[in-house]
């Protein structure tokens, strides 16, 4: 049985969730409701099961940690039918390959990118940027200060994913088919 000032509690933060729309970390909802991580943490568990238990429209996601109101993506189609210009990424094989590099290796300078790769990777970096797949994340402490480069939330949100931890090992094959992809996509930029 859930008391009274459990669901106020648990009201409060679904309306945080619902209004920022974004994701909120557990330490800041801790702070806001003047309670302890882990009484945090347990009401939002429980949220969650009741969100899947009643089979909702809306999930709570955890992101590292973090955790946000989301819509369930068996509502997706019908989401797109109402949002007329939903965002769709146009992913080609090149950013997703620089993706996935800074995904694995990061965080990592554009330099280190282009290396692994073997040809330029600007258009790559700024779609990404531009997608909020990746984004800044310092600068690296060593002549000229390049920038770094991470993922973000919306990446985990995109993916699927909690946490960069999650992600599947990547196997040597896999290294080596991207290096026999840049290669022949460099070959091909030096035929035309």
């Amino acid at each position: 049985m859930i008391t009274v000032e459990r669901e106020k509690t648990e009201a409060i933060i679904e309306a945080i969730l619902f209004a920022l729309g974004a994701s909120v970390t557990i330490d800041k909802l801790a702070e806001v409701l003047e309670l302890d991580k882990k009484e945090v943490k347990e009401l939002l568990a429980d949220m969650k099961s009741r969100y899947e238990k009643d089979d909702r429209g809306i999930e709570l996601v955890e992101l590292e940690n973090s955790v946000q109101l989301g819509t369930k993506s068996e509502a997706y189609e019908y989401l797109q039918k109402i949002v007329k210009n939903s965002q769709r990424y146009a992913l080609t094989d090149t950013v997703l390959e620089t993706l996935s590099i800074v995904a694995y290796k990061q965080p990592v300078t554009r330099g280190e990118i282009e290396r692994i790769r073997g040809v330029s990777c600007d258009h790559a970096i700024n779609k990404l940027l531009e997608y909020d797949l990746i984004e800044e994340v310092g600068r690296l402490d060593a002549p000229g200060r390049p920038l770094l480069f991470g993922t973000t939330e919306q990446f985990l949100r995109s993916f699927g994913v909690r946490s960069i931890g999650d992600l599947p090992s990547m196997s040597s094959e896999l290294i080596e088919d991207f290096k026999e992809q840049a290669e022949e996509e460099a070959n091909l930029k030096v035929d035309v």
